[in-house]
C-alpha cells in the first residue's frame, strides 16, 4: 500500500497576507495550501514569494501537510517562484493548469537542480480543456519518479470559464463526466485526486451536498476557500467510526484461522472478498493516519 496521508481539507491562503498565515496555525484543515498564483497581486509577487519561502522553511503547522501553489511557468512569476519555494522543502509544489506531461518532467528535473528536498511532490492542477483531453498521460507521469507527482486538483473555475459550462448548477451535471475522468486517471496511476472549490462559503447545505458528491465519486479531499468550510470537509472525506469499525472487522475476520486461505466469506449477512480487506486496510491506515495528524 502507497503512503496513506490525510487530504480531507486543502485550505488555499492567500500568500501575501500573513495574519492570515498566522491564523492557519490552529485550524484543523488536514493541508495549507499557500497561494502565490490567484492570491497574490502582481505587485506583490516578489514580496509575497520571499514571506511564503521563509515561513515554509520555518516549519510553522505541525504534522499538516503544507503546499505552495506557484504562478504559472508560462508568466512572469512562475519560474523565480519555482526558485524561491523549492530549496524551503514545503510538502508539495502546486502546478497551475497542467495540460499535458511534459511539464511535469520539466518541473521535475527543474526541482532536482534547484536543490528542493526528496519529500517535495508535486501536484498538477487540471483546469484546462486540453488537462481533461490528456488526464491519462498527465497521471501517468506518477510513474515516472523525478516527476514526484503525488495529487491531482480540479480547477473547476477555469474549467468552467475556458469550456463555457455553468457553476452553480446543482450536481454539477456538465462537469461530472470530466471530473470523473480525472478520478479515474489517478486511481490507474496510484495518487490522490482532490475536488475544486465551491464558490458559495456560506451556502452550507449545497457544500455537504456537493462534498457528499465528490466523496461518493471518490476524491479523496475538497478544496476549500474559508475556514468556516473545514469541518464539513474533514466529516465527509473521512471514514465514520462505523466505517472504521466494520474495516477492523474485515480484516480480523481474514485473519482467522479457518479464512486465511479463503477468498470469500460470509460477513454480516453479505458475501465479502479480499479485495474488501484491501479497502478495510486502507480505510483503517486513513483512520490512524488522521488520528496521528491531530494528537
Amino acid at each position: 500500500m502507497t503512503e496513506i496521508r490525510p487530504r480531507r481539507s486543502v485550505l488555499a491562503m492567500p500568500g501575501s497576507n500573513p495574519r492570515v498565515l498566522e491564523k492557519a496555525r490552529g485550524l484543523p484543515n488536514d493541508v495549507v495550501m499557500i497561494d502565490l498564483e490567484d492570491g497574490v497581486a502582481p505587485d506583490m509577487k516578489a514580496e509575497g514569494r520571499e514571506a511564503v519561502a521563509a515561513m515554509v522553511a520555518s516549519r510553522p503547522y505541525g504534522r499538516r501537510e503544507v503546499v505552495v501553489r506557484i504562478n504559472g511557468l508560462d508568466t512572469p512569476w512562475g519560474e523565480a517562484d519555482l526558485a524561491g519555494i523549492a530549496p524551503a522543502g514545503p510538502d508539495a509544489i502546486v502546478i497551475p493548469k497542467v495540460s499535458g506531461p511534459d511539464a511535469l518532467v520539466s518541473v521535475g528535473s527543474r526541482l532536482r537542480r534547484l536543490g528542493a528536498p526528496d519529500h517535495t511532490r508535486v501536484w498538477a492542477m487540471i483546469e484546462t480543456p486540453l488537462a481533461i483531453l490528456h488526464i491519462a498521460e498527465i497521471a501517468s507521469a506518477a510513474r515516472d519518479v523525478d516527476t514526484r507527482l503525488a495529487c491531482l486538483l480540479v480547477g473547476p473555475n477555469d474549467l468552467a470559464k475556458t469550456s463555457r459550462v455553468r457553476l452553480g448548477v446543482p450536481g454539477r451535471p456538465a462537469l461530472m463526466p470530466w471530473l470523473m475522468n480525472v478520478v479515474m486517471a489517478a486511481r490507474a496511476y496510484e495518487i490522490d485526486v482532490i475536488d475544486g472549490i465551491y464558490n458559495a462559503f456560506r451556502d452550507e447545505s449545497g457544500f455537504r451536498a456537493e462534498c457528499e458528491q465528490g466523496r461518493d465519486s471518490g476524491f479523496d479531499g475538497k478544496m476549500l476557500i474559508h475556514p468556516g468550510q473545514i469541518a464539513t470537509a474533514n466529516e465527509l472525506f473521512g471514514p465514520s467510526e462505523a466505517e472504521i469499525e466494520e474495516a477492523r472487522a474485515i480484516i480480523a475476520v481474514f485473519t482467522e484461522p479457518e479464512n486465511r486461505s479463503r477468498g470469500a466469506i460470509a460477513f454480516r449477512g453479505r458475501m465479502i472478498e479480499r479485495l474488501h480487506a484491501v479497502e478495510a486496510s486502507r480505510i483503517v491506515a486513513l483512520a490512524d493516519a488522521i488520528a496521528a495528524r491531530s494528537a
